[in-house]
């Protein structure tokens, strides 16, 4: 992942923010052409494009036809954080959602991520169960929205931003650094 390889040579620290991209979505999702009403076009070249950038980058990604609503996701990574295991957990639900195509505002389907990665089923269900990590959610939707952002990602480094699926490149570009050469 471009943002790892970022913290082992540059050292820098991330700080996740979730964000509330369509907090309207029902439970059971939404079509996209049904959220895009009109864009059917604009999406699919949108999907080729993530998919062929994401293939590029080394990473899984399949056109969806489906949203879901991700609030559930975020109260669990807020848990999964505090566990230690937030890093793991945000792999695990994006490979959930964007690789297989998988409800992630399901508490069931959840929950197996949640135990996927080593936490307590148990204790996942209890979380969401009692919504304990709500107020840091909307802690983070306030700080998104305070800084700015409408797109997921967005990455913020200093007050300068970076939108959308990058590449490593545009990241050392976004923290003002030169990239390391290797001399054979």
């Amino acid at each position: 992942m471009r943002t790892d390889r970022l913290q082992q040579e540059y050292g820098i620290e991330l700080r996740w923010t979730v964000f509330p991209l369509h907090p309207e979505t029902p439970e059971q999702g939404i079509e996209l052409t049904e959220l895009f009403a009109g864009k059917e076009e604009q999406i699919k070249t949108m999907q080729s494009k993530l998919v062929h950038q994401a293939a590029l980058a080394g990473l899984l990604l399949t056109e969806r036809t489906r949203s879901y609503n991700s609030l559930r996701a975020q109260e669990l990574g807020k848990w999964a954080e505090q566990q230690g295991q937030g890093d793991n957990y945000r792999c695990a639900v994006y490979h959930a959602y964007f690789v297989e195509g998988i409800n992630i505002s399901l508490v069931d389907e959840l929950v197996q991520i949640a135990q996927s990665v080593g936490l307590s089923g148990d204790d996942a269900r209890n979380v969401l169960k009692e919504k304990s990590y709500i107020e840091a959610v909307n802690a983070d939707w306030q700080r998104a929205r305070a800084l700015g952002v409408t797109a997921v990602p967005t990455h913020i480094f200093e007050g300068k931003m970076l939108v959308g699926f990058a590449s490593y490149d545009e990241f050392i570009h976004l923290i003002g650094k030169a990239p390391k050469q290797i001399f054979f």
